[in-house]
């Protein structure tokens, strides 16, 4: 069974677009490579071939970080660790027919590092679209000279400036098997955006067919096996990066990206995952080694402290995003009702994590203060669901379907972590505070209340807004019934159980849209019509809203234009 659009209120008509838009439009029409002339076909057997698109990501007020991986041979395949290294340059440009190069140089693409390569460009100009290029091979050597795809990025504004908006588009939980990324395609197409934030689950580590068991695989993972070693992490990076939509939202927005646990394994923590056996699966802490490897050498991130993706950007003085890190700090996840979920000793984040984004919170210039967490901060019980729905909503959550109550996984496994970061918030008077989130394949639109039992007479710290799956599957895909049927008995129940909780979709595949001005941050979330359709088409379903200084969230009424 796969997705459908749900039966919701329908987007209001169109409206003349913005001027931002209209500006943008034009300058960057042209920059997507078409994807019926995606390179998807063979590595050239004569010479070097970009076979996996170009990226960019991280950007800064004056740099960015490019990215792209050059098949020098045809066996030079993804994790295969064969082909000569190759030598590639890169240029940047303001004018998308790179008539006057703003930057360049060469590096190398070794098979130390799968051939992929990355240039950390600096020297560029605050909040400006540039558009850049990699070239491969020699005009005497076999197969010529190769030029990649043209990628078009954005730096971010200068730190002090005043910047009238940002948009994001907002995606996470892309399981190759389980449809087709029409998602990345419609964000593709968008020319209103400064960049896409990527909330984990890029891509899923399991065997083919292993996640979710399903009567039918649409494409088939590569390797077929689930993903241990080095070679077949970089292998699975590899498939996922053949994907002509995922191609063109990498050419044609920067990328800011954090990982959850399925680039590792399933409910990844420290010293472990659910999803990891150390008897026939061998050392984690080489796995998550391996991982985090042809992580960072096939995404355009840059490698944070200690190897990890906690880390800042700014966007002037209008927002600053707090990435974390959740999965290589963390404790073990608990046990429904036992008890440890408050325990003080355990950690989601780590102490210097937590420190961090303590310290980043407080001493904040701008006026709102976005945070990207993988996991669901919002205090959710699902106890009230009635029986008959636990057991699929504990499939859903990767959890025991014995008794779900809370899913351990997300803060709600961490009290004290979320009692001291929400306590921070109001004791230091610190407003305007947004979680995005991914990770739960559902939509939601919340309110962050510091005792969510005394909610709403309580005190709300921050809001929080979730997006859906890029295609993993949500409830009506386990279930097997219609969207918007069974879901609406346990979204109901939730919501009843759970004042701080406005809105929760259980059935769309999508993605969201971000809008960031100093009176408001709106997310304007787009539902697929199929995620089995490689040509669905998308539709505006709910808006919600933050008012500057409310810390709650309200229903808006139109997408922002």
């Amino acid at each position: 069974m796969t997705s459908r659009l749900p039966r919701q209120t329908p987007a209001p008509a169109a409206s003349t677009p913005g001027r931002r838009t209209v500006v943008k439009a034009a300058a960057l029409g042209a920059v997507v490579v078409p994807l019926a002339a995606a390179p998807l076909a063979h590595a050239a057997e004569n010479g070097p071939a970009f076979l996996h698109g170009v990226a960019s990501g991280d950007p800064l007020p004056d740099g960015v970080l490019l990215w792209t991986r050059v098949t020098p041979t045809a066996e030079a395949v993804p994790g295969s660790g064969k082909g000569p290294d190759t030598a590639v340059r890169w240029e940047i440009s303001e004018d998308r027919d790179f008539s006057r190069i703003t930057a360049g140089g060469i590096t190398t693409a070794r098979a130390a590092s799968d051939h992929t390569v990355k240039a950390d460009v600096r020297g560029l100009r605050p909040a400006t679209d540039y558009y850049f290029r990699f070239t491969a091979g020699s005009s005497d050597s076999p197969g010529g000279t190769v030029v990649s795809p043209v990628g078009r990025t954005r730096t971010t504004p200068a730190h002090e400036a005043t910047a009238p908006n940002v948009r994001f588009g907002v995606v996470s939980c892309a399981n190759w098997e389980a449809g087709w990324f029409s998602a990345y395609r419609h964000l593709a197409d968008r020319p209103d955006l400064d960049a896409i934030l990527h909330l984990g689950d890029y891509l899923y580590e399991y065997e083919s067919g292993g996640y979710p068991v399903s009567e039918e695989v649409l494409r088939e993972h590569a390797p077929l096996h689930e993903i241990v070693s080095l070679a077949d992490y970089r292998t699975r990076h590899g498939k996922y990066k053949t994907d002509a939509y995922l191609q063109a939202l990498h050419a044609r927005h920067p990328v800011i990206a954090i990982w959850d646990d399925h680039e590792f394994a399933n409910d990844t923590w420290s010293g472990g995952a659910e999803n990891h056996t150390p008897d026939t699966e061998g050392d984690w802490s080489a796995r998550q080694a391996a991982a985090k490897q042809a992580y960072f050498e096939w995404m355009p991130v840059r490698p944070a402290t200690e190897g990890t993706v906690y880390r800042r950007i700014r966007y002037g003085n209008l927002a600053d995003l707090h990435l974390l890190d959740l999965r290589s700090f963390r404790s073990q996840q608990t046990t429904v009702g036992s008890g440890d979920v408050d325990d003080p000793e355990r950690t989601l984040t780590g102490r210097a994590q937590l420190d961090w984004l303590k310290q980043g919170l407080a001493g904040s210039q701008a006026q709102w203060k976005l945070v990207g967490t993988s996991v669901m901060i919002s205090p959710v019980a699902f106890g009230s669901v009635p029986a008959h729905l636990l057991g699929p909503l504990a499939e859903l959550l990767g959890l025991p379907k014995e008794g779900l109550a809370i899913n351990v996984d997300q803060w709600d496994g961490y009290t004290d972590d979320r009692r001291e970061l929400l306590a921070h918030l109001t004791d230091l008077g610190i407003r305007d505070t947004v979680f995005l989130t991914g990770d739960i394949h559902m939509a939601w639109a919340n309110d962050v209340p510091v005792k969510a039992a005394t909610y709403p007479l309580s005190q709300s710290a921050a809001t929080e807004f979730v997006v859906t799956s890029v295609t993993s599957d949500n409830l009506d895909d386990i279930l097997k019934v219609a969207p918007q049927t069974l879901s609406l008995v346990a979204a109901g129940a939730i919501k009843a159980a759970n004042r701080h909780v406005k809105w929760v979709d259980m059935d769309s595949h999508g993605y969201g849209v971000l809008d960031v001005t100093a009176e408001r941050s709106q997310m304007d979330y787009y539902a697929l019509s199929d995620k089995a359709d490689p040509n669905a088409t998308s539709a505006w379903i709910r808006s919600y809203r933050t008012l500057s200084g409310t810390q709650r969230v309200e229903r808006a009424d139109q997408p922002v234009r």
